[in-house]
């Protein structure tokens, strides 16, 4: 009995040993699950948290942007149209003076229809800034066709435009997006760049709809981050974010700009 007893002490040690040491290694199993749980649970609330930053700066600029431009509108309504329709009511009363020569009701009369076309020229081009009618009837190659004309015009730089891609009619309210961010760039190549050359290419690369853009300007050193963070660089980042599509820009002081996004 005490020699087969002996055995038997070892196999329960042995059991209770080995239930011993699958306890803790369970225990230790479940605090480093628990913990880098935890840790991934944390980083996944920090990319939330940057993406929520990062969108709350994104409407920030869209927000400052609305506001400038309805500034902006506001100003050319009071300086160009407001301006010119009160000349032409205060030569309206004129008309009513007793006395009037010939002569003078039809200076006046020629006043008030020159100041009257001039108010109708100005009002027609405000609307076109705010949506081009060719764009609206005709889709976004038709507005970069005119919009490149536009900026031709001033014969102070020349436009290379290429499409390669059909556009669909039914996103003409994503391609507005599209035409803007092209409006800023041409904006900021003739401002700031003082370009005499661009270049504008639309076509599909992998699947994907890009726009590649180039100008000949000073260029800036796009590597400062301190470049890019103006409102005009934020307006055209924030537009392509919302248009799910990808941004980069290449520039370095005297050699242009390169810019290549996806939409």
């Amino acid at each position: 009995m005490s020699e087969n007893s002996i055995p038997d002490k070892e196999i329960v040690a042995i059991i209770l040993y080995t239930s011993c040491f699958f306890m803790i290694l369970a225990v230790f199993l479940i605090i480093f699950f628990y913990f880098s749980r935890k840790k991934i649970i944390q980083k996944e609330l920090e990319k939330r948290d940057l993406t929520l930053q990062y969108q709350k700066e994104q409407l920030h600029a869209i927000i400052v942007t609305q506001e400038e431009e309805r500034k902006r509108i506001a100003q050319d309504l009071h300086d160009d149209i407001s301006s010119k329709l009160n000349i032409v009511s205060l030569n309206s009363h004129l008309l009513t003076s007793p006395n009037l020569t010939e002569a003078e009701t039809s200076e006046i009369t020629e006043n008030i229809i020159s100041l009257t076309t001039k108010a109708l020229e100005n009002s027609r081009k405000i609307a076109h800034n705010l949506l081009p009618p060719v764009f609206e009837k005709f889709g976004l190659n038709a507005g970069v066709e005119e919009l490149c004309e536009e900026f031709e015009s001033s014969k102070s730089v020349k436009i290379h435009y290429k499409n390669k891609i059909e556009f669909d009619e039914k996103d003409i309210d994503r391609h507005l997006h599209v035409f803007r961010v092209l409006q800023e760039l041409m904006n900021n190549s003739l401002r700031h760049g003082k370009a005499t050359e661009i270049s504008i290419i639309f076509d599909t690369v992998d699947g994907v709809s890009t726009c590649n853009y180039e100008d000949n300007g000073v260029g800036f050193d796009s590597k400062n981050a301190e470049n890019q963070k103006g409102l005009g660089m934020k307006n055209i980042d924030s537009r392509v974010s919302f248009l799910n599509g990808t941004i980069e820009i290449e520039s370095e002081i005297g050699k242009g700009i390169d810019v290549i996004f996806t939409f």
